[in-house]
């Protein structure tokens, strides 16, 4: 209740619909674009929020004992309590936005420039550790067709496999190629190296860092380097980009209606932290000026997250990171659960290392109040995974121990959880323009929550020391594969949570009726069968056949238009379908910008339209590369659509298998 007499349950499920349609109702009015409503209607939807906190905190625990039930009770709010922290702090800060401001000041950065022709210097750096030619030749090519002065920078490929068909690759198609005799220090170490190397010859004043599998679009750099026209700023990052789904959207097959998980980050959370003077470097796809390196002693090195190590080691000296929210690179996101759970293993592990060392955020010298308690938000991210683990598996610690997470009324649960959650979703899914939704937000969570807890668990432990760990990126999966240890984990949720809600309905020692409380927890027991019956469809993880990143073009050609575009082929479609060439045929055509190129027709499709392959010598292909890499149109989701969403996870329940009619070319 709140005030006067006692509620009934039907009085508390008003009262939380009417905070719901409250709150849908302000998403309506209200514009995001405008700072005043932010926030407002932030003020608005974290309010219910925090009473319910005061709630839990103040008139659900148990009196202390050393006991199963109150210690229970206590571990399972403490990291309720750090996970609403970080959901408070987030939403505090994305009521500010950077991203129009930074466009404009990059607008007439490059406009200046342009005027003047007076391009600054770059050297191009491309990490790569063992990835194969089919990955690296992407961010190769394509840096090389960078729309700026080819006198002005130099792209520089830093293997550090040392392989010798990388280097006669590099020299074949006009790159420059460096490596080092160890791997000491990792990504950093092998950055430090190469600014070390090209000290000696080009010194360009700017370095602009690529992961190997990273394209550069056209006008990557000069939309990115006038900003340091602004002499503090240090470093200009800006969002990744995939063009291929991740192991959430491939596997459920909703990469068209769902956005990749770190969307929020890049496109909301960066811009937002930017307005704030904290937004951080992300490790590729950013520019870093060589003076501030060399004030420095080049890239901090000690942490696995050289990254956001670099941003606080300039923050600290007084020099920003700018965040540029435009598409200015594409890359390959993880491409399985194995991959997705390393990434952020490394990135959790990162975030603690930097955390502790001396001259980090937390006990270093030269930070603001404000530098630190951003950085704290960042490691509550991480400290709030295990809460939930803890929500999948406290139904069933209710049902085998009879322990309840927390002693609470049902009525006066839905009084206080039914608004604080509906006010969460409406404004999560508000503030983020659709790319936060029920559901899906939280399966995204949910899968990396498992290996995020193992590695809190183990830096807890032993949080230096440990080796750093690649995403192997580019492996062909040509059959389907199952991930036993995640599916072992969510199966075991899943059955758990089954047999608690059998067990309350059929045992036979239990009242013919069932407790209130029984009700509130198989409630919540099939919120998490849900959740883990979803997280195990994604441990099935479909065929993903490497080299095909095809691409939904739309170029008019006299007489047809060429369509789904790969590097070893592409879709036609006649005008006339008359004109369609039969099987065998051979098909030239003239590309934009890529020119000249040949094809053979190896499928026919509805009339009027064949796949072709592309029959060309090794400059063509590069071109092709360049034209489809360089200027790729978006082939990812970059806002969820429920709707839409969930039908796609209803035909994956009902096709497990995932097979598809394969696509022309």
């Amino acid at each position: 209740m709140i005030g006067g007499a006692p509620w009934d349950l039907q009085a508390a499920l008003s009262w939380g619909a009417g905070f719901a349609l409250a709150a849908l109702l302000l998403a309506l009015l209200l514009n995001r674009a405008r700072p005043f409503d932010r926030l407002l209607f932030t003020g608005c939807a974290m309010l219910p929020i925090l009473i319910y906190l005061h709630w839990r905190i103040t008139q659900t625990l148990p009196a202390f004992d050393i006991a199963f039930e109150p210690l229970w009770a206590r571990f399972f709010l403490v990291f309720e309590t750090i996970s609403i922290a970080y959901t408070l702090g987030a939403a505090l800060i994305m009521t500010r936005c950077s991203a129009e401001r930074v466009r404009a000041q990059a607008n007439a950065a490059e406009a200046l420039l342009e005027a003047r022709g007076d391009w600054p210097a770059v050297d191009i750096f491309i990490c790569t550790y063992n990835e194969k030619l089919e990955v690296l030749e992407k961010a190769i090519v394509s840096a090389l067709a960078l729309d700026y002065p080819r006198d002005r920078f130099t792209v520089w490929v830093l293997d550090d496999t040392r392989r010798a068909w990388l280097r006669e690759y590099c020299e074949e198609v006009g790159a420059s190629y460096l490596t080092r005799p160890d791997n000491k220090g990792a990504k950093a170490g092998n950055l430090n190296s190469g600014y070390r190397q090209t000290a000696a010859t080009t010194k360009a004043p700017l370095i602009l860092v690529l992961d190997a599998d990273f394209a550069p679009q056209r006008q990557m750099l000069k939309r990115m380097v006038g900003l340091f026209l602004d002499p503090k700023v240090g470093v200009v990052q800006t969002p990744q980009f995939y063009f291929n789904p991740d192991p959430i959207q491939h596997n459920l097959g909703i990469a068209g209606s769902w956005v990749d998980d770190q969307r929020v980050f890049f496109d909301l959370f960066q811009p937002a932290k930017d307005a704030w003077g904290c937004a951080f470097c992300v490790g590729t796809g950013f520019i870093v000026r060589r003076d501030l390196l060399d004030r420095m002693g080049g890239f901090p090195e000690g942490a696995v997250s050289e990254d956001i190590y670099l941003t606080y080691s300039l923050l600290r000296r007084g020099f920003e990171t700018r965040w540029l929210n435009e598409r200015l690179s594409i890359g390959l996101s993880a491409e399985d659960m194995a991959e997705y759970c390393t990434q952020r293993a490394r990135w959790c592990l990162g975030t603690i290392q930097v955390a502790l060392l001396r001259d980090g955020p937390f006990v270093g010298r030269g930070y603001t109040l404000g530098q630190r308690l951003h950085y704290l938000h960042g490691l509550l991210h991480w400290l709030s995974k295990p809460f939930l683990l803890l929500l999948l598996i406290g139904p069933a610690i209710y049902w085998v121990f009879g322990v309840p997470a927390f002693q609470a009324d049902h009525v006066d649960f839905v009084t206080y959880g039914v608004p604080a959650l509906a006010c969460f979703w409406v404004h999560s899914a508000w503030i983020s323009g659709g790319r936060s939704l029920p559901l899906f937000t939280e399966v995204s969570h949910a899968v990396a929550a498992l290996p995020v807890t193992m590695s809190l668990v183990a830096a807890a432990l032993r949080p230096f020391g440990r080796p750093f760990k690649v995403t192997a990126k580019g492996r062909s999966r040509t059959a389907m594969t199952f991930n036993r240890g995640f599916a072992l984990g969510f199966g075991a949720i899943l059955a758990a949570n089954l047999a608690g809600i059998a067990w309350s309905l059929i045992g036979p020692d239990n009242p013919v009726e069932v407790a209130a409380e029984d009700v509130m927890n198989i409630v919540w027991a099939s919120i998490a069968i849900v959740l883990a019956l979803v997280c195990l469809l994604v441990c099935c993880e479909l065929p993903r056949p490497r080299g095909e990143e095809r691409f939904d073009v739309f170029w008019r050609l006299p007489g047809l238009v060429v369509e789904d575009c790969s590097v070893s082929g592409a879709r036609l479609r006649y005008g006339d379908p008359a004109a369609a060439p039969a099987a065998g045929a051979v098909v030239d055509l003239v590309l934009p910008e890529a020119g000249p190129v040949r094809g053979v027709v190896v499928r026919q499709g509805a009339p009027g339209v064949v796949g072709i392959t592309w029959q060309v010598d090794p400059v063509a292909r590069l071109r092709i590369i360049a034209l489809l890499f360089s200027r790729a149109p978006d082939n990812i989701a970059r806002a969820g659509r429920l709707g839409v969403a969930l039908r796609g996870l209803w035909a994956r329940v009902r096709n497990p298998d995932g097979r598809q009619r394969p696509k022309a070319g």
